[in-house]
């Protein structure tokens, strides 16, 4: 079934409107476009393809054409202390929660690797880009659904979901993206909107917790590596590592998370 046809179907759980562009340099520079436009909190913009997606750090995201899932969700707040807390890990869980509700076969194997990342089978198969701007903030969420492979040392750090159920012997996908993008904001409003615990159900399904790992803290060019045991995700959603020769956990909220 094609994104194009299902995608007038989907319910926005904030009853805001929803928009499809066929092509799109970004969602997220589309969403800016809109929110200069007084588009209200919750609206959603999604695209076939994106020619100029970007992740963490202004990484680029490359992927078929057709085979993907792109979006952005607006969310219009008072201030900056209305902002939800740890929102870009409460995205990931929701978005973890509801490629499981997609695709039942993964239920329990799709973790979400900090800071905003998902994993099935040590790979990577959807980010999470959170930007504000003033009282604005938007969520880019891209998902590898239906792409079956990828190009150059991408193969060896990037899955589907389509990848992942047949690893498991399940038949192909639909790939009703559509109906994945449904599930996500279903399970995002439900994450954000409501005082339901998040940080237990999180810890549950954290990429490496209890393993040893190499975490390089601060920002993208820092050379600073801590080398320790993964404990777990504060209160705050910052990272806690229990460093080599220490006994407590020290918090981090800012560097990338690597295996080692």
């Amino acid at each position: 079934m094609g994104f194009v046809m299902n995608f007038l179907s989907v319910v926005n759980p904030w009853n805001v409107p929803l928009y499809y562009h066929e092509t799109l340099a970004s969602t997220m520079d589309e969403s800016r476009v809109r929110a200069a436009r007084g588009a209200p909190h919750g609206t959603v913009v999604a695209a076939d393809y994106q020619e100029a997606g970007r992740g963490r750090a202004g990484r680029p995201w490359k992927a078929e054409r057709g085979k993907n899932l792109f979006f952005t969700v607006l969310l219009r707040y008072q201030d900056i202390s209305s902002f939800p807390q740890a929102l870009t890990l409460r995205t990931g869980l929701a978005v973890s929660l509801a490629i499981e509700d997609y695709a039942p076969l993964l239920s329990g194997a799709v973790l979400v690797k900090w800071p905003n990342d998902i994993m099935i089978d040590s790979r990577k198969a959807a980010g999470i880009l959170t930007e504000t701007d003033g009282k604005i903030i938007y969520i880019g969420i891209g998902v590898n659904v239906a792409q079956d492979a990828f190009p150059g040392d991408l193969g060896a750090k990037a899955g589907s979901i389509l990848q992942a159920v047949r690893a498991r012997g399940g038949p192909d996908l639909a790939a009703d993206r559509a109906a994945l993008l449904e599930r996500i904001l279903v399970r995002l409003h439900r994450e954000i909107s409501s005082a339901v615990p998040w940080r237990g159900r999180l810890e549950e399904r954290l990429y490496l917790k209890g393993r040893p790992v190499r975490f390089i803290a601060g920002g993208v060019d820092s050379c600073r590596a801590v080398y320790g045991v993964l404990a777990g995700i504060g209160a705050g959603g910052e990272l806690l590592i229990v460093p080599e020769g220490k006994t407590a956990p020290e918090a981090y909220v800012t560097g990338e998370l690597r295996v080692y």
